[in-house]
């Protein structure tokens, strides 16, 4: 059997393993489909992480050096490539009651041919439902990601809402923001395909950032109010200085992405001086939630899992391409890592 690791920076490779036995909490997942992480595990994959030499100490929440001679966080030839799966239980421990074997499930994992998970007390060992889609099980990590980007914008029914970067989370943000009743919903994305879709799924416009002046036709569509939230997943300098040009007086910008260090350029002064902007800084995984205790991340969590398996997100036009698994190193580094405009999520298809 075969799994796929990073085996150098930039580098994907399949290679054999052997499992190993259960322990009596674990099931054993006979792997259908699955799919990376396009964002942060990317930063990971090419060695650009902070957590290579650092780790972030939870006390003071802060990034902190490791001690000499530690591991990196990330160990190349060993770490494993890999976000969702969705497929079989054909196996189970002792203790596992409320699984069995036979049932489909999704699940945090690794692109593996097989996946063992805690069977007990695991909220994150979901079944599918009958008539539930694959590609929207695979979408339940960036789903939870455009959720919070939605609640901490503050969106509202009849707001003016624009989403940056049409990636997976991006896609989904552009669906929840229309559902939840704003007037105008706009996209930017600079690869047309990508728009297309959000057009597909609930955008009312879409501009590409690199022939328009996005801030000026934001300001244009709305009736030169500007946006009340901006969703920010792509990370870019430039998208951010056009957000801060686009956001209405007292308007949220919610930073999804974990950006790259800036280069220059990036102007504090100008619109972002002017129109009192709020830059808030998002993410799904982070406890306590803002919206504390009435919203935690396991809340988070089951809202996104029943929007995506009752149908109210669609997302089979987001999981792009669909490759085999006994491709998925070199498409791996095509769609994701080198030439991620090809793409939006990959999925990865095994054939048995």
């Amino acid at each position: 059997m075969k799994k796929l690791i990073a085996a150098a920076p930039r580098v994907a490779a399949l290679v054999e393993y052997e499992d190993r036995p259960l322990k009596g909490n674990e099931v054993r997942i006979d792997v259908e489909f699955a799919s990376p992480k396009h964002g942060t595990e990317v930063i990971d994959f090419r060695g650009m992480t902070p957590f290579m030499d650092e780790y972030f100490d939870e006390e003071w929440r802060m990034f902190m050096p490791r001690k000499e001679g530690a591991a990196p966080g990330i160990v190349f030839g060993e770490f494993q490539l890999g976000n969702m799966v969705v497929g079989k239980i054909v196996e189970k421990g002792s203790e596992v009651t409320d699984y069995q074997i036979g049932e489909t499930v999704c699940s945090y994992g690794p692109i593996m041919e097989t996946v063992i998970v805690n069977g007990v007390d695991n909220h994150r060992l979901r079944k599918m439902p009958e008539g539930g889609k694959w590609q929207n099980a695979v979408c339940y990590d960036p789903a939870q990601f455009a959720l919070s980007g939605i609640r901490d914008a503050n969106v509202r029914a009849g707001d003016y809402v624009v989403v940056v970067g049409l990636g997976a989370i991006g896609q989904i943000a552009i669906q929840l923001a229309k559902k939840a009743g704003a007037s105008i919903v706009i996209g930017i994305d600079p690869i047309e395909k990508r728009r297309d879709i959000a057009l597909r799924n609930g955008a009312d416009f879409c501009l590409d950032p690199i022939s328009t002046d996005v801030g000026y036709e934001v300001k244009k569509l709305t009736n030169k109010l500007g946006a009340d939230s901006i969703i920010e997943t792509s990370g870019n300098v430039a998208a951010l200085q056009a957000s801060l040009k686009g956001i209405a007086y007292g308007g949220i910008i919610s930073y999804v992405a974990f950006t790259k260090p800036f280069p220059e350029g990036l102007n504090l002064g100008r619109e972002a001086h002017f129109n009192n902007a709020k830059i808030v800084f998002s993410r799904a995984a982070s406890e306590p939630n803002p919206d504390y205790p009435r919203w935690n991340r396991k809340r988070i969590e089951d809202t996104c899992w029943d929007l995506l398996m009752n149908g109210y997100l669609n997302c089979e036009d987001i999981i792009d391409p669909v490759v085999s698994f006994e491709e998925c190193a070199e498409s791996y580094m095509e769609f994701v890592d080198h030439r991620p405009e090809l793409s939006i999520k990959m999925g990865i298809r095994y054939t048995k």
